[in-house]
């Protein structure tokens, strides 16, 4: 009897510790505009302003900023991760926009620095966005 406790706190530890090392996926930080695809057409970012999103546990805000200008906010929201899915809903936006708090799931990898998004917009708009990390 003593060995099978002995044997259940053994995995218990094992598990604790092991589960200890597993990095929980995050979007935290600050991302640039780096380009992206829509529709097939390549699109290089914007040489006269920068876009730039920022990510905390739960939620984002994107921001325009131009170098004679304070940074202007043109949307924010919500988000959440499931495996490689990023569900963004948009709630709040500058612009005038169809897509306001509506989710929209986009397959999402982070490779060295770069965030990439993936997804069909309501629209039928087919998107892959590039966001590089910033320091």
């Amino acid at each position: 009897m003593m060995k099978k406790q002995g044997i259940v706190v053994l995995l218990f530890i094992l598990t604790i510790t092991a589960s200890s090392f597993i990095a929980k996926r995050s979007l935290q930080g600050a991302w640039e505009y780096a380009g992206g695809i829509y529709n097939g057409k390549k699109e290089g970012a914007p040489t006269d302003y920068k876009l730039q999103r920022k990510y905390d546990k739960e939620h984002f805000e994107s921001y325009s900023i131009d170098s004679a200008a304070a940074p202007e906010k043109y949307e924010a929201g919500d988000y959440v991760l499931h495996g490689d899915t990023c569900i963004e809903t948009q709630t709040f936006s500058g612009p005038p926009t169809k897509v306001l708090n509506i989710p929209i799931p986009y397959l999402y990898t982070i490779r060295n620095d770069t965030l990439t998004l993936k997804a069909t917009l309501p629209s039928g708009m087919v998107i892959e966005e590039y966001w590089k990390r910033m320091k």
